[in-house]
């Protein structure tokens, strides 16, 4: 049954066990420069950003949501924010849920 696996055999008396160095750990250290460079550093730089931008917003600002709803904004509270679609027609939303401040009169434009 040789054939299927092959035997183990112990190492002569002579060998050393090593101890890990440096370049051992260094594909880990790249690796981890990789996704910190990558992934990690460009996403807290946006939701750095996203935190100033929804700080600055202001009652009569135009906005679009992650939805795609595009208004303005009547009354901004610590979370929410209403926001007049249409005449006579407003929604609360999340702070969180909006993407982008559009310039002034976006919304009389379309």
């Amino acid at each position: 049954m040789d054939f299927l696996i092959q035997a183990a055999h112990a190492e002569g008396a002579g060998a050393v066990a090593s101890t890990p160095g440096l370049t051992d750990f260094l594909p880990l250290v790249i690796l981890f420069a990789v996704f910190y460079f990558l992934l990690i550093r460009p996403q807290t730089k946006r939701v750095k950003e996203h935190k100033k931008m929804v700080d600055s917003l202001a009652k009569g600002d135009e906005i679009v949501t992650n939805g795609g709803l595009l208004g303005k904004i009547t009354d901004l509270g610590d979370n929410f924010v209403q926001l007049q679609i249409a005449e006579n027609t407003q929604v609360k939303i999340q702070k969180d849920a909006i993407s982008a401040v559009m310039p002034k009169g976006t919304s009389n434009s379309l």
